[in-house]
């Protein structure tokens, strides 16, 4: 903390302005249990235990709380003319949804109209054999028997469809892939096919997964365009992996190859 406060003190001098858009849930993965997982939420609701005014003020900021529309206007004007950093911290509502996919130069229209085509094309369903430790929880999330895998299981731990006892990794892929296939009709289509890491399966086992997943898409005539396998989004710890099939036409693979560059996709 010492560290992090004195790297602040040095741009005390300077003109900063840090917009936090606070809907005091973490935002993202709010929208993400909304919109897949049937408002089912763990973990996501902070309660105000993050009070962004006091953390900025005691980093020796100011800070300013907005809370109306009309606030907005005089706030970022009071912050425009501090002298050093300035904080606005803006309650917003906890289900407004932001839709991340911004193709260059497009309006918010195709914006949106581009996230809503990826979410209407693509299938996710996965399987964990081990729950996760949520660190401000200090507890695993959920039990499960050393001979149970729960099927359907969330990045964050939401509850799946059901539990199983322990199989071979074929005979899970071939239950994920079930369920994902008969939701969409791929036959005949390219697809990205994304085999992601929950954070404890080794990347070997995700490849032996990969291996049985690609022989039963070409067994079904679906040709995978691109394959990611890894750790992209995990549940910290937690033993289990997801499936992920994109269905591709030509814009979606020009947004797929598209440059970028973020901590979690680099292209």
């Amino acid at each position: 903390m010492n560290q992090i406060h004195n790297k602040f003190q040095k741009v005390l001098h300077k003109q900063l302005l840090q917009i936090v858009m606070n809907n005091h849930v973490l935002g993202m993965v709010r929208q993400w249990q909304t919109l897949f997982y049937d408002h089912r939420y763990s973990h996501t609701v902070l309660d105000d235990a993050v009070d962004f005014v006091k953390i900025s003020e005691g980093m020796g900021a100011k800070a300013i709380r907005v809370t109306k529309m009309e606030e907005v206007e005089p706030a970022i004007r009071e912050a425009l003319a501090t002298d050093g950093p300035v904080v606005l911290d803006c309650w917003i509502d906890q289900d407004l949804s932001v839709f991340p996919m911004v193709p260059a130069g497009a309006s918010l229209d195709e914006v949106h109209a581009v996230a809503q085509k990826a979410v209407d094309n693509v299938r996710t369903m996965g399987a964990a054999i081990s729950p996760c430790i949520v660190p401000a929880a200090g507890e695993p999330g959920f039990e499960l028997g050393n001979d149970e895998i729960e099927i359907g299981i969330g990045i964050h731990g939401e509850p799946g469809t059901h539990r199983e006892k322990m199989r071979p990794a074929d005979e899970i892929v071939d239950i994920l892939l079930e369920q994902i296939l008969s939701d969409l009709d791929y036959t005949g289509s390219e697809v990205a096919l994304l085999v992601n890491g929950s954070g404890g399966t080794p990347l070997m086992e995700l490849y032996i997964l990969n291996n049985h997943i690609a022989d039963v898409l070409a067994e079904k005539g679906i040709k995978v365009y691109r394959t990611m396998v890894g750790n992209y989004m995990t549940s910290i710890e937690m033993q289990g992996f997801s499936i992920s099939l994109l269905k591709l036409d030509d814009e979606m693979k020009e947004l797929l190859d598209a440059k970028a560059d973020t901590p979690a996709w680099k292209e």
